[in-house]
């Protein structure tokens, strides 16, 4: 593990608050047990529906949230909001940035070229683009790629929400990368078949990242809340859930 205080040179603070930011293909309910456990925890938590539209449009969603925070506040992102909590982490509330399985572009910087040095995950073969500029996985892609090793009922549920993305999305640059102020932790996980695992831990160790490996797909925030939830508790200087 990197020492997450080697950025300020002290331990963030105490937070009170966390927003949860949603990835591609999914909605705000992916991080249903998450925010059940870190309720319990005593947090204060919102969850951002992004539109998934552009990454100016959820970026400004993204905002909004954090602009009704009261103090310190984790900020969490899954999968390609990783790219938004990037552009959106350098807000004054924010104390903390926590990455699952997510995307973690530098300012300005070509995500696809990065990937694209790294193996191709399986998930890429399914998306499906439509005629209205928005796409979205087919079913045999989204539950065996990306919602691997989730309850099979559960992850057709997850399927059935699942948020249509602009064409254009994935190319979208930020203009900001917060983790390099920031303190940040991240989530590996070790079965991904929509993020390669060997990218996730480049990204980690470039952003200096308080690391943790979870033995899950993509979907590690579904099948392993209680890894997670104490992962952004430890971001916000908390103890662990309790069991």
């Amino acid at each position: 593990m990197t020492d997450p205080t080697a950025r300020t040179g002290s331990a963030p603070p105490v937070a009170d608050n966390v927003v949860l930011v949603h990835g591609a293909y999914a909605d705000g309910s992916s991080w249903a047990s998450v925010i059940a456990m870190l309720q319990d925890a005593g947090l204060h938590v919102t969850a951002v529906q992004n539109p998934l539209t552009s990454l100016a449009d959820d970026a400004a969603a993204t905002t909004r949230a954090l602009d009704l925070q009261d103090g310190p506040t984790v900020l969490a992102g899954h999968s390609w909001a990783g790219t938004v909590i990037s552009e959106t982490g350098g807000h004054p509330n924010v104390t903390a940035l926590v990455y699952v399985a997510a995307r973690a572009p530098d300012a300005g910087e070509d995500y696809a070229a990065l990937a694209g040095g790294f193996p191709a995950p399986p998930a890429n073969a399914g998306l499906v683009h439509s005629p209205d500029g928005f796409a979205q996985l087919s079913e045999d892609a989204f539950l065996a790629d990306f919602a691997n090793g989730v309850d099979p009922a559960q992850a057709k549920v997850l399927y059935a929400v699942q948020g249509r993305i602009s064409g254009t999305l994935f190319a979208s640059r930020t203009t900001a990368a917060a983790w390099r102020d920031k303190p940040a932790w991240y989530a590996i996980s070790r079965q991904d078949r929509t993020t390669s695992p060997e990218l996730e831990r480049h990204l980690a160790d470039r952003m200096g990242a308080t690391t943790i490996e979870v033995d899950s797909g993509h979907l590690s925030l579904v099948t392993h809340p209680r890894e997670i939830a104490d992962l952004i508790l430890q971001a916000a200087g908390r103890p662990r859930a309790a069991d």
